[in-house]
């Protein structure tokens, strides 16, 4: 009775925090970041993107589609084609397995690719978009064709299944370069990747911070390892699919400590660092593949990759945003502006038929001072007559 007594009257216990789920990594050129000495090979400059004489390169560690259509942000990014099981979901480490030959010349986290069937076709907004077309040469005719047919529509989606390598970030330097002379403004990156090399996602990375990307994991998709540092650098992340992270390997390694491993590695997670900050996502991510055996895979909870700022809108993209905006319109400009936003999600998103939402958002303008005689096409609603 005593005992029943004590029982009552100690304080309840809090459930206990879900445990991170980690994952056997799916093969061995997917277990873990490889890091060398060597020098990546730069595959283009923005200079020489300016012309039209684009040096000859071809796709080869992944498939790629060109398409106008915006198409469900949910679904997975390559109809009929399914993405690698992620493997079972509890704690487990993988049998070590041979490392790649080819990727002792390289930093890299994970890989994976291969050939996939196209998608199919798509319609969007009541007009017929093109079939989806094959991007296998990145010279400048092929890539010319490829967006043409995206030029009148204004948008251009760019669906990728493979491993992140050179010639990845030549297809999204190309890509956006193409973009950038048929004033193509809206530009989607469907990403279905397992990783690949570090020094090829940071560049990569970075052409898609300087020209507007919206990043998007399909729920059949997966982006691991070095594809996180790629996700990091869109201006808004549509996460359906699985996203998850783990440590490098050092191929080649002298080192003979954990002391000594770690001063190898020091520099590159440094860059990491580096990398995720200027891009708007938090350094602790760097820090937290480094908890992550290499044969494993953490895989990050939608609350982890809003925390880490690897899912929704870009701080540091918005931030920009807002400052170019009020040096050219004015800060009671922005201030006008975020106000009508709220108050257009709050009394017009959800106000029924199309008719009756455009009304409510025409009267809300008018009510916060829009348009804007100075700013017209920066207003909320700008298309709206």
């Amino acid at each position: 009775m005593a005992c029943l007594l004590l029982a009552a009257c100690r304080p309840a216990e809090e459930p206990l925090p879900a445990k991170p789920k980690t994952v056997v990594a799916s093969g061995s050129e997917d277990s873990g970041a490889v890091s060398s000495d060597a020098s990546p090979v730069r595959t283009s400059e923005a200079d020489l993107l300016k012309g039209r004489n684009w040096p000859a390169l071809r796709l080869t560690s992944g498939d790629a589609w060109i398409d106008c259509d915006v198409g469900d942000a949910t679904a997975s990014t390559e109809p009929g084609v399914t993405a690698p099981d992620a493997g079972p979901t509890e704690v487990a480490d993988a049998t070590p397995g041979p490392v790649d030959d080819g990727a002792a010349e390289a930093v890299g986290m994970g890989g994976g690719g291969g050939a996939a069937a196209a998608p199919g076709d798509a319609v969007a907004d009541g007009l017929a978009a093109a079939a989806p077309r094959p991007l296998v040469d990145l010279g400048f005719s092929d890539v010319e064709a490829a967006l043409s047919p995206c030029r009148e529509r204004g948008v251009v989606r760019l669906r990728y299944q493979g491993k992140i390598s050179s010639d990845f970030t030549a297809l999204m330097q190309r890509t956006a370069a193409m973009a950038d002379r048929m004033d193509i403004g809206e530009r989607i990156l469907d990403i279905d990747s397992t990783g690949g090399r570090v020094e090829d996602a940071m560049p990569a990375g970075d052409a898609i911070a300087g020209s507007h990307w919206t990043m998007r994991v399909g729920e059949d998709s997966v982006c691991h390892s070095a594809c996180v540092l790629v996700l990091a650098a869109g201006d808004d992340r549509i996460i359906a699919g699985k996203v998850g992270i783990h440590r490098m390997v050092r191929v080649g390694s002298t080192a003979t400590t954990r002391a000594e491993l770690s001063q190898e590695l020091r520099e590159v997670y440094g860059e990491i660092k580096d990398y995720l900050e200027r891009n708007g996502a938090s350094a602790a991510v760097a820090d937290l593949m480094m908890t992550v055996p290499n044969r494993s895979l953490r895989l990050l909870s939608e609350t982890e990759l809003r925390e880490y700022g690897l899912s929704g809108t870009n701080a540091v993209q918005d931030d920009l945003d807002r400052i170019i905006l009020a040096r050219k319109c004015g800060d009671d400009f922005v201030k006008r502006k975020d106000a009508f936003m709220r108050a257009y999600a709050s009394q017009c998103a959800l106000a029924g038929d199309q008719a009756s939402i455009d009304s409510c958002g025409a009267a809300l303008r008018t009510d916060y001072g829009f348009p804007d005689e100075k700013c017209r096409t920066e207003g909320p609603l700008a298309g709206m007559r």
